[in-house]
């Protein structure tokens, strides 16, 4: 990092420290890094969800009656979603709080670097690992199950906005969970249950219509389900809309729900977020 003397009236020297904007892209290319050396964290971040979806495409294979799909391809656009959402509110979740605790947070906080490019970086980060996710989620789709990529450039435009915001929502919400675990230690236990219990009133490993009406109006409240459902409409055919439970894919509604979500889970940061553990002060 470098920084720019600039001479003043006085004849001193001003030292022009880079913005949040350049050091949180230093930050992130940082965050990046160390996360690919993690050769465990890396196999287990990108592995689990294509062995899931290995599982339960094997084990439920068969055709959807009336829908045109086969249950292997039902499952490829739901775990790519929970894939989305593992490197992004899991991810950032466990990280920031193990951090915290660690004090990393604190010593980050006590240099000249905004808080901003912190956050930068994790983004950054999250964008990076939730691409690959989800280009090996679709790779093995195709390559297994039959998936087809969408012909037209409206659904790839879907496919865009429904990853920007799920990605962003569900980093914010991340971020800002990371605040409940009193430890380190705990924050694998108190991030994973609630991820696990959402994948599976979200439509993720059970399909929406054996789903109790009262799960789903309670996954219907959180990112994942509507993440899942505009998965399914970009690649799934039309046929399959008589899965859902409006009998449409609402995309209209979706992109509502994730974009709410995105300003709310950035008022749970602004309010929750903190640098120190509580027993800190």
């Amino acid at each position: 990092m470098t920084a720019t003397a600039a001479p003043t009236g006085t004849g001193t020297t001003a030292v022009r420290l880079p913005g949040a904007w350049g050091l949180g892209l230093q930050r992130g290319a940082l965050e990046i890094k160390q996360f690919f050396r993690q050769r465990e964290q890396v196999v287990f971040t990108f592995a689990f969800p294509v062995v899931f979806l290995f599982l339960f495409a094997s084990i439920f294979s068969d055709d959807v009656k009336g829908a045109g799909i086969t249950a292997s391809q039902l499952y490829v656009p739901a775990m790519t979603a929970a894939g989305i959402m593992s490197t992004s509110f899991q991810s950032l979740g466990i990280s920031i709080a193990i951090e915290r605790d660690e004090k990393v947070l604190r010593r980050l906080r006590g240099t000249p670097m905004p808080p901003a490019a912190y956050f930068l970086g994790k983004i950054w980060l999250v964008l990076c690992t939730g691409v690959l996710e989800t280009a090996v989620l679709l790779l093995v789709g195709i390559t297994f199950y039959g998936v087809d990529l969408p012909a037209d450039p409206a659904r790839w435009f879907d496919l865009a906005w429904i990853f920007v915001l799920g990605l962003t929502a569900c980093a914010l919400l991340g971020i800002a969970v990371s605040s409940v675990p009193g430890s380190g230690r705990s924050a694998t236990s108190v991030v994973v249950l609630p991820f696990l219990v959402l994948q599976f009133i979200s439509g993720v490993y059970i399909a929406i219509g054996t789903i109790p009406g009262w799960m789903l109006d309670i996954g219907a409240l959180f990112p994942l389900k509507w993440m899942c459902q505009g998965l399914r409409g970009v690649f799934l055919p039309d046929s399959a809309r008589i899965l859902e439970q409006a009998g449409s894919w609402e995309f209209g509604k979706v992109a509502l729900v994730l974009g709410a979500w995105c300003v709310g889970g950035l008022v749970l940061c602004l309010l929750t977020f903190r640098w120190k553990n509580r027993r800190e002060g």
